[in-house]
């Protein structure tokens, strides 16, 4: 892909993102992630039924007057978007790959960051760190980020969600929200302790992607070569052997309960995103779940 081609597809993506933010996303984002961080505002007197915690001392021992801190809620919050670029990203059967649809997804959280001013930034991982990029401020950072996802070229085919979740798990200090994109096609033992120990630390989001292609074949008269991206090992398959898709839909069924074994215990809810549907609908559904639950 040329530099041209990379520049307007970002910018088609801007356009896009751009819109929906502003029409729907922003007041959701806003609503769904608050501020968690506190900053000191001013010292008055103390008034009957305060909190006594939160008297202070020393104005109060040097003034003879009992006084209170008073503190603000910051609502800057700090957004890292972990993107699996592997292999198995550059798949889609019907009208985009899951590394286009995940440049959207990112591209949408992005936007509404960006929106409510708060940083932003970007890890990209296959079966090691391929990218990252500390949390900034401002377009044009947000513009770089999209125009990673978009053109960026990995090293390295396999995953490694395990190597990914520490590596945010350190270089990622205080609290954060945390998109982490992949399909999840990794059995989930092999990164679940790293799981819930960002779950733990961060208001982790899981993001599934997948293509129908990957759970059924259609059943038609036809042999193909079938190679797995991340592997590269070759099998030739039949489409219209029905014990094919009897083994897929083992696998997805599965995978699937292992995956819900893990996320409902952690309460973290993931977003499901098809690459033959409209990426943006399931992120609508979610900020609103959330909100509610908020309101609650």
């Amino acid at each position: 892909m040329d530099t041209a081609e990379i520049l307007k597809k970002v910018r088609q993506i801007e356009i896009q993102t751009d819109r929906l933010v502003s029409e729907t996303f922003a007041g959701e984002y806003l609503s769904t992630f608050k501020g968690q961080g506190i900053e000191f505002a001013e010292v008055r007197e103390y008034i009957p039924g305060d909190d006594v915690r939160s008297i202070d001392w020393n104005v109060t021992a040097r003034t003879g007057v009992p006084y209170i801190k008073k503190f603000n809620e910051t609502r800057e919050l700090t957004l890292m978007i972990a993107c699996d670029v592997s292999g198995s990203q550059q798949f889609g059967s019907r009208s985009k790959f899951k590394q286009q649809a995940a440049a959207e997804l990112s591209a949408l959280f992005a936007f509404c960051a960006l929106q409510n001013n708060d940083k932003v930034g970007l890890l990209l991982f296959s079966d090691e760190v391929e990218l990252y990029v500390p949390p900034r401020k401002g377009k044009k950072h947000i513009l770089r980020l999209i125009r990673e996802l978009i053109a960026f070229e990995p090293r390295h085919t396999k995953t490694n969600l395990n190597l990914c979740l520490e590596t945010l798990i350190k270089v990622q200090k205080h609290s954060a929200i945390v998109v982490l994109i992949s399909d999840f096609l990794q059995t989930v033992p092999s990164f679940e302790k790293a799981f819930k120990l960002a779950a733990k630390k961060f208001d982790l989001i899981p993001v599934r992607i997948q293509d129908p292609l990957e759970k059924a074949l259609p059943d038609l008269p036809l042999c193909l070569s079938i190679t797995d991206p991340e592997t590269g090992e070759t099998d030739e398959r039949c489409l219209s052997d029905g014990a094919l898709n009897r083994q897929l839909s083992q696998f997805w069924a599965s995978q699937q309960k292992d995956l819900e074994g893990l996320f409902t215990p952690c309460k973290t809810e993931p977003i499901l995103i098809d690459t033959s549907a409209n990426t943006a609908d399931p992120v609508v559904r979610y900020f609103k779940r959330r909100a509610k639950k908020i309101r609650k």
